[in-house]
């Protein structure tokens, strides 16, 4: 199995940056991607960003594209996501996700989930 732990939230002003981090134990050898969802009150949890793990190639929602920026640490077994020119809208508990079988946009694809980190953007 695989145990991810995220960290890195916080509060911040709109138009502020944040860093999140996500780093990932146990069973890291099998890990194909890794991404990031989130979720606000009320809402159903959404897309992010996804990398994959070997090559790197990266995806984005629409949403946060040209402002958040992922990257991973093979050695450090972690993952990152950077996080400019945060808006109100991007309050949300930002989630670690792994996924052992392929690179995927959809969240029923990944086996391991980390518990959360909350990003709150002020106005």
């Amino acid at each position: 199995q695989v145990q991810l732990v995220e960290s890195g939230g916080g509060l911040v002003q709109a138009g502020g940056s944040l860093r999140l981090s996500c780093a990932a134990s146990g069973r890291t050898f099998s890990i194909y991607a890794m991404g990031w969802f989130r979720q606000a009150p009320g809402k159903e949890r959404e897309f992010v960003a996804a990398i994959s793990w070997s090559g790197g190639s990266t995806s984005y929602a629409d949403s946060v594209k040209g402002r958040f920026t992922i990257s991973r640490d093979n050695a450090k077994n972690t993952v990152y996501l950077q996080m400019n020119s945060l808006k109100p809208e991007d309050t949300a508990v930002y989630y670690c996700a792994a996924d052992e079988e392929s690179y995927s946009r959809n969240g029923r694809a990944y086996d391991y989930w980390g518990r959360g980190t909350q990003v709150t953007v002020s106005s």
